[in-house]
């Protein structure tokens, strides 16, 4: 729990007892390999820390094609926010790439903080507001950056990704081939 409530402080002011507070309401759940965290057609009602592995979001579209949309490595936070926020049922999948460690935050431990932290509410506003800034930075980077420079922002952001996914998601996340995935790695080894 010691790498989330760094997480935490580096994102508010919060007391040793509100600390111990909030984590009443959280509790450490492992996740094997290739397992889900969060499925779609369920409303997210989780907030995951990962502490230790990766996971990747997962869309699925009209014609039945995977899409790697997102990676997860320890000391991020993941959910299917749109889903949490909204209580809509969740379009995406959510899948450890390996063992995974995480720190749940269900619903009622963000409400709690919403009600009972002088700064609950822009804890959650600024977990919120890190995943869209991800996200608007990912669909900009797909119309506005090369696949050159994807590739090196994704080695950049997630440190080793090439030992810890495999490389048709990797090419997926990046918007290309495996064979052009393989063509761009040549040139950096």
């Amino acid at each position: 729990m010691e790498q989330f409530i760094r997480a935490i402080r580096q994102m508010i002011s919060i007391s040793d007892t509100e600390t111990d507070s909030l984590l009443g309401y959280c509790y450490l759940k492992s996740f094997s390999r290739k397992t889900y965290l969060s499925t779609p057609g369920k409303i997210c009602n989780e907030v995951f820390f990962i502490t230790k592995g990766i996971s990747r979001n997962i869309l699925i579209d009209n014609e039945g094609v995977e899409h790697t949309t997102n990676f997860t490595i320890e000391n991020q936070f993941i959910a299917d926010y749109a889903s949490f926020l909204q209580k809509t049922p969740s379009i995406y999948y959510l899948q450890a790439l390996e063992s995974i460690e995480a720190v749940v935050m269900p619903r009622e431990a963000i409400e709690w903080g919403y009600h009972n932290l002088k700064q609950g509410d822009r804890l959650g506003r600024l977990i919120a507001e890190y995943y869209f800034v991800y996200h608007d930075n990912q669909i900009r980077k797909q119309y506005f950056e090369t696949p050159q420079q994807r590739y090196e922002t994704i080695t950049q952001v997630f440190p080793d990704i090439h030992n810890r996914a495999p490389q048709h998601m990797i090419a997926s996340y990046l918007g290309i081939t495996s064979v052009h995935l393989s063509r761009l790695k040549r040139t950096y080894v």
